[in-house]
């Protein structure tokens, strides 16, 4: 039975208010970023050439003239290039700023000439400008966003209501980030306390001239040896590749204090903490001063209204925005967090006092059960909605905490608008990206109908990729235990072996065949019979597909392809579609086929298969 949306009185809802229907909420949601554009993609892209670059590009060496100190330029460069990260994801606007500072020093220091030489410094160049192209196109999405949601207004504004007036945003990521640049301040006091200290003590120390004698290792650590003024001394070096032995060096020496001039200190430690506290302090503090503006925006005048329907999803925390016309509540616009605003809240880390006592018992109520968990499903709520949506934006709503509270109350959102559609990881969309819901017993019944001939589910494309690379791992294993000869590993690749070549070929070879009298289930190493009155039930287990058997046993098919993936992909698992039409050809015997499945339509097992190529491989590495 389906529950109607709790209803907002009418005095709650300012004149002129149209309702966001469902025709309008598919063109705001047909406004947002393209998949493309996610930040995952232009974050994996950027991460991984940065990373590659640095790692492919010279390190110059430490010299007496050039010698290894506190690079602050770097620091710099490095905190900047580590924000910009953190921002692709969470703010466009901050990392374009980033992200330009950074092609900027990467300009300075030769990169752009470098990149028609050097493969990681043209991979680092196309992932910036595809970073680039993503920030662009998402800012300009969320432009479309918000001039869809106000033309759905009719250009009716509204203020917003007195108790969303002194409600504030971003204190608590100030407050965070204090700490943080404080931590990143000492850091670098600590840091150029060290530099001082070398430079004060070199000064009225004796300069001399050595000879490398030997480079060792004590404890771990790399220990070069200097045979200068007559003594040997020993020094902890960071980089041993840098004075191989016969080479001369520089070192300074004040009774029994001592350095080498190449490498004067180490300071990393205070360094990594300045980076560290530089890149969490900032990240917090842009966060909060983003809240507060987008906050002030928000309360600064007039903004759209739009009659929608809310509900606050236990699993999450979050609230979900739907059309005026869901009363059911099945097509999510748009979903963020949210928190009560008081008469008298000046921010929305701690709870204020409710001006009327009666907004404050529905949010303990929802608290209540996000934690506990026993409270039912909240219902729908008639809500008005203030402010223009779209990708990132502040909004505020009206609403009833339930049927029995005679006041409306108002909550402020807390985080950033996202539309409801599904992200590259998330599971594929169903109607204005609503989450696919099992498929009911009577659609599967009607797409399968009454047949003739048997019917067959075998291994799909994405099952036989998860067996190609769990092929290729399998390969990988038995060169890496055999290469080398005899030895333990062989006990491991005895015990493993087994199971890798079973689970390659259920995943490259499962088929399941169904006709008159049952099953024919082909796994790695048989075909198996299974008559239809001996079967309990059929059913998609993790990865797998699973045939109970009335005696108390089962016949299973394991791995059938990557169900959580197939999900995050946008696509239905495959063997989770053959468990759901196998179990209801179990339930209605009048849709099983009439004729007996012919020989050699019930699939071949790949396992025997598998186990030659196996050897023939295994010999190939031994005699190689």
């Amino acid at each position: 039975m389906t529950t109607l949306p709790v209803p907002l009185p009418a005095e709650h809802i300012p004149p002129g208010t149209a309702a966001w229907r469902t025709p309008d909420a598919r063109r705001w949601l047909a406004a947002a970023p393209a998949r493309w554009a996610h930040p995952l993609w232009a974050l994996s892209a950027l991460t991984a050439s940065l990373v590659w670059d640095v790692a492919a590009s010279p390190v110059a060496p430490c010299t007496s003239a050039a010698p290894c100190g506190t690079d602050w330029p770097g620091m710099g460069l490095a905190t900047v290039m580590l924000l910009t990260l953190y921002w692709v994801w969470r703010q466009p606007r901050l990392a374009l700023a980033g992200l330009g500072v950074t092609l900027a020093a990467y300009a300075a220091e030769g990169g752009f000439a470098a990149a028609f030489g050097e493969p990681s410094a043209l991979a680092f160049l196309a992932a910036a400008a595809f970073t680039l192209t993503g920030l662009v196109h998402r800012l300009a999405a969320a432009g479309r966003q918000r001039a869809c949601a106000t033309e759905a207004s009719g250009g009716v504004a509204h203020p917003l209501p007195a108790r969303a007036q002194g409600f504030r945003r971003g204190r608590l990521s100030v407050v965070l980030a204090t700490p943080l640049l404080l931590a990143a301040v000492f850091g670098c006091w600590q840091a150029g306390q060290v530099a001082g200290a070398y430079g004060e003590r070199a000064a009225g120390a004796t300069p001399l001239s050595g000879r490398v004698t030997a480079l060792g290792q004590h404890e771990d650590v790399d220990v070069l040896t200097v045979e200068a003024g007559g003594r040997t001394h020993r020094f902890e070096t960071a980089f041993p590749e840098d004075f191989p032995v016969g080479s001369r060096v520089d070192i300074v020496v004040d009774g029994d204090w001592k350095a080498l001039v190449a490498e004067p200190y180490d300071a990393l430690g205070w360094e990594l903490l300045a980076v560290a506290g530089s890149v969490s302090g900032l990240a917090f503090l842009a966060n909060g001063l983003a809240g507060r503006t987008r906050s002030k925006r928000l309360r600064r005048g007039p903004q759209p209204v739009l009659q929608v329907l809310v509900r606050e999803d236990d699993a999450d925390g979050r609230t979900r925005v739907f059309a005026a016309d869901d009363p059911e509540g099945l097509r999510p616009i748009l979903h963020f967090h949210s928190l009560y605003a008081f008469g008298d809240e000046e921010d929305e880390d701690g709870p204020g006092g409710a001006d009327d006592g009666t907004a404050a018992p529905a949010g303990l109520d929802r608290v209540a059960g996000i934690l506990g968990g026993e409270a039912p499903p909240p219902p729908l709520r008639q809500a008005v909605l203030f402010g223009a949506p779209c990708t990132g934006a502040e909004v505020a709503f009206v609403a009833l905490g339930d049927a029995d509270e005679p006041e409306a109350a108002v909550e402020c959102s807390v985080s950033g608008v996202r539309p409801a559609v599904p992200g590259p990881l998330e599971r594929g969309p169903g109607p204005l990206g609503r989450k696919s819901p099992r498929r009911p017993w009577e659609e599967i019944a009607a797409g399968l109908g009454p047949t003739e001939e048997p019917r067959a589910w075998a291994a799909d494309g994405f099952s036989r990729a998860v067996g190609c690379g769990l092929l290729l791992v399998q390969g990988g294993g038995i060169w890496a235990g055999l290469d080398e000869g005899p030895s333990w590993r062989w006990l491991w690749l005895a015990v493993v072996l087994p199971w890798m070549v079973t689970a390659v070929a259920t995943a490259v070879g499962w088929r399941v065949t169904a006709d008159r009298d049952g099953l024919w289930v082909t796994g790695a190493w048989r075909v198996r019979r299974v008559p239809w009155s001996a079967i309990v039930s059929v059913r998609h287990s993790e990865d797998g597909i699973r045939v109970d058997r009335a005696e108390d046993s089962s016949v299973d098919l394991s791995p059938t392809g990557w169900a959580w993936l197939e999900r995050r992909l946008g696509r239905e698992p495959h063997a989770l579609r053959a468990a759901e039409e196998l179990r209801v050809l179990l339930l209605r015997p009048e849709l099983r086929p009439s004729r007996e499945a012919p020989t050699g339509r019930q699939g071949m097992p790949v396992g025997p298969l598998l186990v030659a190529l196996s050897v023939l491989w295994g010999a190939a590495v031994l005699l190689l």
